[in-house]
């Protein structure tokens, strides 16, 4: 009797598939996903089933069905491939970045957020939280969010307090969306976020829905301020943290970044 020969290929083989499979059903849990890949197994083993009883009508019935699958898949899984292609960073324009699944699988290598300055934002947010008025707040790490920026309004401005306060101001022009901030600008703000396809609590609106979802494609630190309680919330990686108090708030940024200090003092 012969023994079976595992090489070091196989066993890489082996773990590529099984993180693959794993990162598959992270996406699809809270999704149909499941239930329509049931449904395809249980197609396929009945076809495998005809062709061994020589049910020559239903097998080719089924044949067909299986011929065109891949296409049919395409179609209805088309949000999940389109996630699943942005996590791993196709949507890295300028291919500067690392691969945000890389960095997921084998560090946590996030980046100090350039140059970022965080004091106006942790001002800003404060405040609004104290006269309870709604916010949505992209911080651009790694992953290109030139495709985000791009449903918005251009800003292009060096970010204050002042002004990202008068932004999401209730009866201003731009405080529908969210504003979207790299290193020291706000380069964007009224920009469409994607809303996250997995189970949330139904109390959560649209701003935590939003924040996830961006927080899924991307590396982006997502800071969300409720309209109708003022809670603080940090959305990073597909998880939000919510009723954050404004004491810890500048700390909570600090750690969802990956700084230990302020890039910048304080305003006096």
């Amino acid at each position: 009797m012969g023994f079976i020969h595992i090489g070091l290929i196989d066993i890489i083989d082996i773990l590529a598939v099984a993180v693959l499979m794993y990162y598959l059903y992270k996406m699809a849990k809270g999704t149909n996903a499941p239930s329509i890949i049931t449904g395809i197994i249980i197609i396929y083993i009945l076809w495998v089933l005809t062709q061994a009883l020589n049910m020559e009508l239903l097998s080719s019935i089924l044949g067909n069905v299986i011929g065109v699958g891949v296409i049919a898949l395409i179609v209805v899984f088309q949000p999940e491939i389109r996630q699943f292609l942005q996590t791993i960073g196709l949507r890295q324009r300028n291919g500067k970045h690392g691969n945000l699944l890389w960095r997921r699988l084998f560090g946590n290598n996030r980046g100090d957020g350039g140059r970022l300055d965080i004091y106006p934002i942790v001002r800003s947010v404060v405040d609004m939280a104290g006269c309870k008025t709604g916010a949505l707040i992209v911080i651009w790490q790694e992953t290109d969010l030139g495709f985000i920026a791009e449903t918005g309004i251009a800003v292009d401005a060096q970010t204050s307090a002042s002004l990202l306060e008068n932004i999401f101001f209730k009866n201003a022009p731009l405080h529908d969306g969210a504003v979207v901030i790299r290193e020291n600008r706000v380069v964007a703000a009224k920009c469409v976020l994607p809303s996250t396809s997995s189970r949330v609590p139904k109390n959560y609106g649209m701003r935590h829905r939003a924040a996830i979802g961006m927080s899924e494609i991307s590396d982006a630190v997502v800071v969300v301020v409720s309209e109708e309680t003022g809670g603080i919330s940090i959305a990073r990686e597909g998880t939000i943290e919510r009723s954050i108090a404004h004491d810890a708030f500048e700390a909570k940024l600090l750690a969802a970044l990956g700084k230990s200090s302020l890039t910048a003092p304080p305003a006096k």
